[in-house]
């Protein structure tokens, strides 16, 4: 073979050859990038009694910017709200709401506003005494509360009555009047439970059993039991909330045992309303502080296929992703909070325009994500 003589020169310099080197390269790029941005990752489904829920229309429900990537249902050790797709910016809420109509139903918050109290913060090494919800994070709950337009909203991590009071205030100013609460606990002086409404609460409740023994200790329940009766569209609905043990440990006693002697005291409360009233229509509700198969949430749910049984209705966001909860000193992403109902209203929840709120800045408010639960 004949050789050349001298071989043609590569000026590095030359416009011409470096334009044509770049387009070589992003052809050779280009389609790896375009099957990376197809590839999806799936979400199995949550393995219920009674069947699992579908992915959930947004037809119904208030425009949501969607935050959170890949998560299992109970924990990932990745950050699901990460995501690396555009998210849109969070539209202002409406500050003058249309009014509601029976046609369009029963619109259920259950949140907790992560510690709306006074108590010992610390900053950057440095503790406040007695010190309130700082007011950006009290901002971002009240915008993200009145986008959303509950009827009904059911608070854990209250304070004071005050507290409760302020909340209210907040979201009248902002265009989201709920005039009638109810304000309840338990032996915890600081935490508390709370709900508000747009319609009357023609009934509250306390239980007959607050107290229980364990390792030969006597504890009554942390928080309390909240039952109030709301009469909205013509229809009768019994709330129960609650927040139970946390999983943090403590000296006194065994953390998950607290959490399960205090579910046995939500059932019994729920047995005792339905031994009176057994189509009653019941939605307990709240941060049980523990995941669908423990034994804390199995316990409140009661026995299965029994006419007593709640039912926990598996809310998803618009990615549907389950977590309800981020739980920052062990990086874990989990579904503790629940609406479970009674067999009278399975039938009412519409599932498909039923969400957990995915809105960008949620982490601005709270540890937790809310529920919206809408009953036709």
């Amino acid at each position: 073979m004949r050789v050349p003589k001298t071989l043609p020169r590569i000026h590095s310099k030359t416009p011409a050859n470096s334009g044509v080197f770049l387009c070589t390269l992003l052809c050779c790029f280009f389609p790896l990038l375009l099957s990376s941005c197809d590839s999806k990752t799936n979400t199995p489904e949550w393995d219920q009694p009674g069947g699992s829920m579908p992915s959930r229309d947004h037809k119904d429900a208030p425009t949501q910017p969607a935050t959170a990537a890949a998560a299992t249902a109970e924990a990932t050790p990745t950050d699901p709200t990460q995501a690396d797709v555009a998210t849109p910016a969070n539209p202002a809420p409406q500050q003058k709401p249309a009014p509601r109509h029976p046609e369009d139903g029963l619109r259920f918050m259950t949140y907790n506003v992560w510690n709306w109290l006074s108590m010992d913060r610390n900053w950057h090494d440095k503790v406040d005494n007695q010190e309130s919800k700082p007011e950006e994070q009290k901002a971002a709950v009240i915008r993200l509360i009145i986008a959303h337009q509950p009827d009904i909203l059911g608070l854990c991590e209250i304070g004071t009555a005050a507290d409760l009071a302020e909340i209210q205030h907040r979201l009248k100013a902002g265009g989201l009047n709920l005039p009638h609460s109810h304000y309840t606990g338990g032996t915890d002086e600081t935490r508390h439970l709370g709900i508000l409404s747009r319609y009357p609460i023609t009934a509250t409740a306390k239980p007959a059993e607050t107290q229980f023994e364990l390792e030969g200790k006597s504890f009554g329940i942390n928080r309390g039991i909240l039952d109030a009766t709301i009469v909205a569209n013509g229809k009768s609905y019994r709330f129960l909330g609650a927040h139970l043990k946390s999983k943090r440990e403590i000296e006194d006693a065994d953390q998950e045992q607290m959490r399960i002697r205090e579910a046995h005291l939500l059932r019994r409360h729920a047995d005792s309303i339905f031994a009176k009233d057994p189509d009653v229509r019941l939605i307990a509700y709240g941060d049980f502080n523990d995941y669908r198969n423990s034994e804390a949430v199995k316990t409140v749910l009661g026995a299965y296929r029994s006419p007593e049984y709640l039912t926990a209705i598996p809310f998803k966001d618009s990615r549907d992703q389950l977590w309800t909860h981020h739980w920052s000193y062990q990086d874990v992403y989990s579904r503790i909070d629940f609406v479970t109902v009674s067999k009278t209203l399975r039938s009412e929840i519409d599932k498909n325009a039923s969400y957990i709120v995915d809105d960008d800045g949620w982490r601005d408010a709270s540890d937790h994500r809310p529920i919206v639960a809408i009953f036709r």
